[in-house]
């Protein structure tokens, strides 16, 4: 598998599983998902930017950020804003981020319509090199396929792919 490839694969008909290897040291990219500075540069699919994102980062904190879409050529798109708030539930660092991902308003509240996800993320140290996986749990096989008739797998590979480049920038 090159660097960049994400592989991905489904559990029992509702749980997404996501690896990538990052050539970054775990603590780096562990700091990458806890800190806003960090985040603005990289979170969210090509052409969208974080212009709210607010963290508490610890457990029973929250996560509430606005993607916006910047880039003119993604048509009905532009200027669309995607709220979101997670919860955190435990921290383990730098090996294990687990949180509730919601879709939301600009207020905070959960919307009901959309599915939320119970998230494992896990940074596992491969000397010097960072495998992340990313456990998405969904109360059904149903609330997966709605998030991925969405394009969440191509938006998480561009988010991806944005940290990459915001690793090899900073490293």
């Amino acid at each position: 598998m090159s660097l960049n490839a994400i592989s991905s694969r489904v559990e029992n008909d509702r749980v997404l599983v996501l690896e990538r290897t990052f050539d970054a040291p775990r603590d780096l990219v562990f700091k990458m998902f806890k800190d806003a500075e960090h985040l603005k540069h990289w979170w969210g699919p090509s052409g969208w930017e974080l212009p709210v994102c607010h963290i508490d980062f610890r457990p029973g904190g929250i996560w509430h950020y606005c993607m916006k879409c910047m880039d003119q050529n993604q048509g009905e798109f532009y200027g669309m804003e995607s709220w979101g708030k997670a919860v955190y539930k435990d921290i383990i660092e730098p090996e294990t981020i687990i949180y509730t991902d919601y879709f939301s308003d600009a207020e905070g509240n959960v919307d009901e319509n959309l599915p939320s996800t119970e998230v494992t993320l896990e940074f596992i140290d491969l000397d010097g090199k960072t495998k992340l996986v990313n456990r998405a749990q969904y109360v059904s096989a149903e609330a997966l396929k709605t998030v991925t008739d969405m394009g969440m797998l191509q938006g998480i590979t561009e988010t991806w792919n944005r940290l990459e480049e915001h690793l090899n920038a900073i490293k």
